[in-house]
């Protein structure tokens, strides 16, 4: 198992969608943590996205998991990044 770093970048002009989709989102995300998969997330300060930070097998685990966010599914994500990252300080477990 790996931790992966998410960066989710937001549509244009999606910011009424987001809001009347988020309830659903976060739902989503809540069932991910409970799993253990989730390990931490939140928006971007500047609002433009989110970070998310999921331990799971591989890239493509991680891809599959999160296409069923409805943030994804209601088209609301102009780009996700996917990328292993190692943890040197601090810790997640």
């Amino acid at each position: 198992m790996g931790i992966y770093a998410v960066t989710y970048t937001y549509g244009p002009d999606t910011d009424v969608a987001r809001d009347a989709h988020r309830p659903r989102h976060k739902d989503f995300l809540a069932d991910l943590h409970e799993a253990g998969t989730l390990r931490a997330s939140g928006p971007l300060a500047d609002g433009t996205g989110a970070l998310l930070l999921l331990e799971a097998e591989s890239d493509a685990q991680v891809e599959h998991l999160l296409d069923g966010d409805p943030f994804r599914q209601e088209g609301l994500i102009g780009e996700r990044t996917v990328r292993g990252w190692s943890i040197v300080f601090g810790g997640l477990r």
